[in-house]
């Protein structure tokens, strides 16, 4: 077994055709990433080991503990053979405000949504993205088809999943993988903030499905308009509603869905659609 950073290169017997054949493939590397904030764990995801960095800014402004990438004082990654730990410790304020959510967590019980304490904490009310960008509907579908060959990782291993942000007439700025979909947008996240990229005037390109948590996180980073390959559920699309956020899916060679907010989009420079 050979490691490359976040790839692993793995023998195996390859069947095609008839007759079996050793070979080898390069498979995605998984380890535990332990999260941290003034040492104390916050959350242990199973995630790519590349872009952590990324990972423990974005996750940090995704879950609402900073809203400035200048809010984290310090980072570390620290790595062991058990896994990895992005260890993070906050501002003053910030780190006392940790706390006071530390301490209003309930125990972790045996369900998808640990240390919280009512129905209104699951489905927050998302935050509000103002943007008066318009954006033409014909780039945003270039823009899916040029996300594929950026995909460096997936390239090699065909599973990994990738947000990028792609900005009119600049086109695709930032791209990061993961085998999470939703670690994968936070790496995004982290990134657009330690560059301190403009984001109201662009879009988010995904290669999964949009869940209600990968909308609350695109509300976060404050981008308008957010792009998937797959479908979105309806609790995200009533969510993008609430945000102000376009929401667009199963985006296809020929076209894509529009779910929400579709005033954002020109489409004179497309054929008409006949009634």
């Amino acid at each position: 077994m050979i490691s490359d950073g976040p790839l692993r290169q793995r023998a195996k017997l390859l069947w095609r055709g008839g007759n079996p054949t050793p070979s080898s493939r390069y498979v995605a590397e998984e380890r535990a990433i332990a999260l941290t904030f003034g040492g104390s764990t916050n959350a242990v995801m199973m995630a790519t080991p590349a872009d952590l960095e990324d990972f423990g800014v974005g996750f940090a402004l995704t879950e609402g503990i900073i809203d400035q990438a200048n809010e984290i004082a310090s980072i570390k990654i620290v790595e062991s053979s058990l896994g990895i730990e992005v260890q993070m410790w906050l501002d003053r304020y910030r780190a006392d405000e940790l706390s006071a959510r530390r301490r209003a967590m309930v125990g972790p019980v045996g369900c998808g949504l640990c240390g919280i304490e009512s129905l209104e904490q699951a489905c927050p009310a998302p935050r509000q993205v103002s943007s008066t960008a318009t954006f033409r509907a014909r780039d945003l579908l270039n823009a899916m088809s040029a996300l594929a060959p950026l995909q460096g990782l997936n390239q090699k291993m065909r599973s990994m999943h990738a947000a990028a942000f792609w900005q009119p007439h600049k086109g695709i700025g930032l791209v990061r993988e993961d085998v999470g979909r939703h670690n994968a947008l936070d790496k995004l996240a982290g990134a657009l903030m330690r560059e301190n990229m403009a984001r109201a005037g662009g879009a988010i390109l995904l290669t999964s499905r949009v869940s209600v948590e990968m909308v609350q996180k695109t509300a976060r980073i404050g981008v308008p308009v957010l792009v998937a390959v797959s479908a979105p559920t309806s609790l995200a699309v009533e969510t993008a509603d609430q945000a102000g956020i376009t929401l667009i899916a199963v985006a296809r060679a020929d076209g894509y869905e529009i779910f929400t907010h579709p005033d954002r989009l020109i489409f004179s420079d497309c054929p008409t659609i006949a009634a």
